[in-house]
């Protein structure tokens, strides 16, 4: 194939050019005979690079295919030689996980055990052995760094069996051994690859020194002066794009300059590759802008099919890329979306839905957002912590539930379940909840019966018994009550995929490895989600999106960089918890710094194509965001030429940009309508409300519209079922627990204070059901305690009874209005009469609120002076206050003035009068309060201070 030379034989491909089709011209350049092609073997970087491969061969012409498979995986390059098999990952985090919990004593150590396995296989991969560890001096570092490198020493000599890396170097070193005997019979290409793992480079130096064995570098930049060159092998520089190909052909003892094109094929546009290359020129040696610059010669060439989107926000981003993503198919091109950010990746999906355009995504979807992924963590977390009720209803609601059985009348039941839980509770069903509720019709029995059994915690200690546990749990969920076999868990490509991880699980899983419900959550979270899985079944033709490696795959007549923003690309260097970057540059460990260098190369290699468009969001949850430094070089590289149009140029590339953000904002524009008029409904008098409580009357007066809503249109805002420690329920608690003390305290004051700190324990217990909310509510009750002690005892004097939560009932008989009310506290003195409490967990209300809104106890008495409590009589009223147990506690009386039955009689009459209205938010106290029927009320459309408008229904 090759013309007798003295290897190392390297060739390369610019940027720009079309990676895999430009491999097979130059093959068919030096393949002449039929015979050849099936004796080579061609090693590619990745699946995506070997899918185009095959896909550029199936054009044709007609002939045999050579050999394709992955640099990782070389046992068809020597089927002769042995492999070990790698231990499981999870298998070697497990026992990772162990000692960590002997030597740390950590409670859920998996996350720490998979970071301890990523090192240890770097380490295999690179050929660090552990003694290197030893040879590292901490003695002027951090106890931290001392305490992290003890550990991964402890860790690098057990070998929890050898992991992936470890098998991969062995077999290469195999394979290069036994070349140095028997060299393969035909060609060996290594395409695609920069060499920047150890075992990689080691195997790519190997083939170059075959007598028929060559190695084509992707994306070398024939631009770079032969002294930037040396600079960047004498000095390495990590984050630089070429400084991989530095390296590696200095260790093969070859001058970049020496290494020939693969094929004479240029790049789409050499004028924009060669500003590019300048651009991105290592940082010491930027002054060559000045020196070269000028050589690039008039810039609206380079700039002219690159389209810059600096959008508002990620999502006008997203629209403006789909847009152009669209446009791009319609004309029948192929086009490409690359960028390492998954949430864009996705805006632009769900962007491109719109038209139900489907891209076939690379990257596919993480397995614990699938279906099953969801359900079975759902579920582990169930086991785990109990279940809410808010976690329950969502879980019932999961598609994949009850798929076996007759899903409708699931759901009517888990509807009439949600709202039980809504109205009454509990915030935190149990199976004997359930149960009983299932109980009080025969229709939701069996129902009940069947989900019962998954409410009940997870008590399984091993690894074992909580796969078991899932697994039996999940399938009798999804196959629902009074079916047989596993529902539709397992169904799809998802439920497939999630069938394998659970059977290697399981295969890797020992009765020694001992979880806890949390742990296993834990772990079975970080499992599903390091797992994808591509569901694809009418991708749409010649539109794709791709990560940032697969770049070097190309073919595309658009290529759109998004995402172009540091932190997101290239994203910030790794960290690593057990080595600092000294240590590991000590122990011949790679730079965290590489991963940079890989991303900048990716990103010359793609912006160097025929159009392309490079597009970043300047906000990011409403923050600033930073231009990506390639992006900050080209544009300020552009903006110091304007002898030769730079800046013009990037202001035509901006336009460009603008056009499409411009499109994309229209696509949201609806027809201007005017807002809603605030309302003022007048329904017929025998619509409206005949009976109304007294804490009603305060709403009566400050938002009317809310009496309407509830009283005429017959509507009642559900009770949220993530149930919360909400101030109402707060003032539940406290009236219970002021029932209880109704018969009044002990004398002495520390017996006073221990009978109601009692009291509250046992109410608390029994109606709250979170730890955090009992404890806090307590020490809030017990610190207005002391006062409230100190005062009860002198209401109490001439006391004959008193009275707790007496309910009454007070008619208008000639409005034909009712009013009911439950009074906190009534107190009937010696002397025959009567003085009535309200118990308040904040501050009472003032006077003027009192006098003009807050009209609850000044009704109540008047209620008593009628005679509307039973067991009391009609006797007068002496007092009325509240008693605020708020933080500042405090006794604010109440004005019993004569008045106040003649405007109630007035207000009440005003209701009724033919002519009202039940005007929106009347008289809110503050216009921030929010009303429960303020969506109904259209609010915001309309404000405080607008007229209302009156509609007779």
């Amino acid at each position: 194939m090759f013309e007798p030379c003295d290897p190392p034989r390297v060739f390369y491909l610019p940027p720009g050019v079309d990676f895999p089709r430009e491999v097979v011209r130059g093959l068919d350049q030096r393949l002449k005979r039929p015979e050849d092609w099936p004796r080579l073997h061609l090693l590619g970087n990745a699946e995506r690079m070997l899918k185009r491969l095959r896909g550029v061969f199936e054009e044709g012409p007609a002939r045999l295919l050579p050999k394709l498979m992955l640099v990782t995986d070389l046992t068809a390059l020597a089927p002769h030689l042995p492999r070990q098999e790698a231990v499981p990952e999870l298998r070697r985090q497990l026992d990772l996980a162990g000692n960590l919990r002997t030597l740390t004593g950590a409670t859920s150590p998996f996350d720490i055990a998979r970071a301890l396995a990523v090192l240890i296989d770097e380490m295999d991969s690179e050929g660090v052995a552990a003694e290197a560890l030893e040879q590292l001096d901490v003695s002027d570092k951090s106890g931290h760094w001392k305490r992290a490198l003890e550990i991964v020493k402890v860790a690098a000599i057990y070998k929890p069996g050898l992991g992936p890396g470890a098998v991969a170097r062995a077999h290469t070193l195999s394979i290069i051994e036994s070349w140095r005997e028997r060299p393969p019979p035909g060609p060996v290409i290594v395409a695609g690859s920069t060499g920047s793992r150890g075992t990689t480079s080691l195997l790519m130096e190997a083939v170059a020194t075959l007598p028929q064995g060559t190695v084509i570098l992707p994306g070398f930049d024939p631009h770079v002066p032969a002294d930037v060159w040396a600079d960047m092998a004498a000095h390495p520089q990590e984050d630089h794009p070429q400084y991989r190909y530095a390296a590696f052909l200095n260790r093969l003892g070859i001058a970049p300059t020496e290494v020939s094109p693969w094929s004479g094929t240029a790049p789409a546009n050499e004028a924009r590759s060669r500003l590019i290359s300048l651009a991105l020129r290592p940082a010491p040696v930027t002054h060559h802008w000045l020196s070269e610059g000028p050589s690039l010669g008039k810039l609206d060439t380079a700039a002219s099919d690159v389209t810059l989107i600096k959008a508002q926000d990620q999502e006008s981003e997203a629209a403006a890329i789909a847009l152009g993503l669209r446009n791009a198919v319609e004309q029948g091109r192929i086009a490409t979306l690359i960028s390492p950010d998954r949430t864009l990746t996705r805006r632009v999906a769900a962007a491109l839905a719109r038209w139900d355009i489907v891209a076939d995504d690379s990257a596919g979807a993480p397995l614990s957002l699938t279906p099953p992924g969801r359900l079975l963590l759902q579920l582990a977390a169930l086991g785990a912590k109990g279940a809410a009720a808010d976690t329950l209803i969502a879980l019932l609601k999961h598609p994949l539930v009850a798929t076996g059985a007759e899903r409708g009348d699931h759901l009517l039941l888990t509807r009439a379940l949600e709202l039980q839980l809504r109205r009454k509770g509990p915030p935190f069903p149990t199976p004997e909840t359930v149960l009983a509720w299932g109980a009080e019709d025969e229709t939701r029995d069996a129902w009940s019966s069947w989900l019962a059994p998954m409410l009940a915690p997870n008590t399984a200690t091993s690894l074992p018994q909580h796969l078991a546990w899932l697994e039996d749990m999940a399938e009798m969920l999804t196959r629902g009550p009074e079916a047989r076999g596993p529902g539709g868990l397992w169904d799809e490509a998802p439920g497939r995929k999630m069938r394998d991880v659970f059977d290697e699980m399981t295969a890797c899983a020992d009765a020694s490895d001992l979880l806890s419900p949390g742990e296993f959550v834990s772990l079975l979270g970080q499992l599903l989600g390091a797992e994808s899985v591509t569901v694809i079944n009418d991708a749409y033709p010649g539109l794709m999106i791709w990560g940032t490696l697969e770049a070097r795959a190309q073919g595309s007549d658009l290529l759109v960089l998004g995402g172009l923003n540091e932190g997101v690309w290239p994203a910030q260097a790794p960290q690593d918890p057990w080595m600092n970057r000294a240590m590991r540059a000590a122990a011949g460990l790679l730079s965290p710094e590489r991963q940079i260098g890989l991303s900048a190369h990716d990103f010359q290699q793609a912006a160097c194509a025929g159009e392309v468009w490079l597009t970043r969001a300047t906000k990011s949850d409403d923050a600033e965001t930073v231009p990506s430094r390639w992006l900050n070089r080209i544009t300020t590289l552009l903006e110091g030429l304007p002898e030769q149009g730079g800046p013009e140029a990037h202001a035509a590339m901006v336009a460009r940009g603008k056009v499409w953000l411009d499109q994309a904002a229209r696509l949201d524009l609806s027809p201007s309508v005017s807002g809603a008029d605030r309302p003022s409904p007048v329904p017929p008098v025998s619509a409206r409300p005949r009976k109304l409580s007294v804490t009603e009357i305060r709403t009566l007066i400050r938002d009317p519209y809310a009496i309407y809503a509830k009283h005429v249109l017959r509507l009642r805002e559900l009770d949220p079922l993530a149930q919360s420690p909400d101030a109402r329920l707060r003032g539940i608690v406290l009236h219970d627990v002021m029932e209880q003390l109704i018969d009044g305290l002990p004398a002495d004051p520390k017996d006073a204070l221990r009978h109601m700190s009692e009291t509250a324990d046992r109410i608390l217990a029994t109606s709250v059901p979170w730890p955090a909310a009992r404890v806090l509510w307590k020490a809030r009750f017990l610190k207005a305690a002391p006062w409230f002690i100190e005062t009860d005892q002198a209401r109490r004097v001439g006391l004959g009874r008193a009275l707790a939560e007496r309910q009454g009932t007070f008619s208008l008989r000639d409005l034909e209005f009712t009013l009911t009310g439950k009074a906190d506290r009534i107190d009937i003195m010696e002397g025959g009469q009567a003085r009535v409490y309200d118990y308040k967990t904040g501050s009472p209300p003032s006077p003027d609120e009192q006098r003009h809104f807050d009209k609850q106890l000044p009704l109540e008495a008047i209620m008593i002076e009628d005679g509307a409590f039973k067991d009391i009589g009609a006797r007068p009223v002496e007092r009325a206050a509240y008693i605020g147990l708020g933080s500042t506690p405090r006794e604010e009386a109440a004005d019993l003035g004569p008045d106040y039955l003649q405007e109630f009689r007035a207000l009440i009459a005003a209701m009724l009068d033919p002519d009202h209205g039940f005007t929106a938010r009347r008289a809110m106290q503050k216009d921030s309060d929010a009303g429960p029927y303020d969506l109904l009320a259209r609010f915001g459309e309309w404000g405080p201070t607008d007229t209302p408008k009156k509609d007779r229904l």
